[in-house]
């Protein structure tokens, strides 16, 4: 576990908080490990509180009545999660469970809305959050409902680049068969278009490192979702 009050410090939830409010943020904070695999809660569990990664990676899941997997996120070191039940109070909406093992720090939705109480600015940083959580499932169901696959993950991509800072080249965090699922795809059919790509020079495949040769033509793609 990294040293508790730094992560907490580099979450985008509590940037510009107080030293002291920092540590009144530390003093709820539970530390709980988890195994790679494991479950961290189910869709419709009680919201009893959110969670932020200290160290691994975490997939945001639903499963359908045939019980395929549609992954809704991944998220990673510093990234909150669950905090949307915080303030709905209703269930989790959704199943959490870790791709590797993880160290994650956990906020108990009662100590928490009183650290609210204490730090007003707590709100509107949860605010951002939610708005961000907004933008993106907005962006998601754009994808998944008006892009063929190749846009799907020609955004994707692009994204991942901005995230990691780097325009040339990307580290998928996860199996390609998780991908598959995040793109709403199945392993096969993403295994055909990342040979396509490559194939049409747009990028490189080494493993899980991508290397992006036209990103030009990658933005094209990721618009037109159009693969020749």
């Amino acid at each position: 576990m990294k040293n508790t009050l730094n992560v907490i410090a580099a979450a985008p939830l509590f940037n510009g908080l107080s030293v002291d409010a920092l540590q009144a943020i530390r003093a709820i904070a539970l530390h709980r490990d988890y195994e790679k695999g494991q479950t961290i809660f189910s869709e419709g569990d009680p919201g009893d509180g959110f969670y932020i990664v200290a160290t691994g990676c975490i997939k945001i899941y639903k499963l359908s009545a045939e019980g395929k997997e549609q992954i809704l996120h991944i998220f990673g070191d510093g990234e909150p999660f669950g905090e949307v039940p915080v303030f709905s109070g209703k269930p989790f909406p959704a199943s959490a469970q870790t791709i590797r093992r993880s160290s994650l720090l956990f906020f108990p939705k009662p100590a928490f809305i009183a650290a609210i109480a204490q730090n007003p600015s707590l709100a509107l940083s949860m605010l951002g959050i939610l708005s961000l959580r907004l933008r993106e499932f907005t962006v998601q169901i754009e994808n998944l409902s008006l892009k063929e696959v190749p846009g799907r993950l020609s955004s994707y991509l692009l994204y991942l680049s901005g995230e990691q800072k780097n325009p040339v080249s990307v580290k998928l965090n996860i199996s390609k068969s998780q991908l598959a699922s995040l793109l709403g795809t199945i392993p096969e059919t993403l295994s055909r278009i990342l040979g396509k790509m490559a194939a049409s020079r747009l990028i490189r495949v080494q493993g899980s490192d991508i290397q992006i040769l036209n990103r030009e033509e990658l933005q094209n793609l990721s618009e037109t979702g159009k693969l020749a």
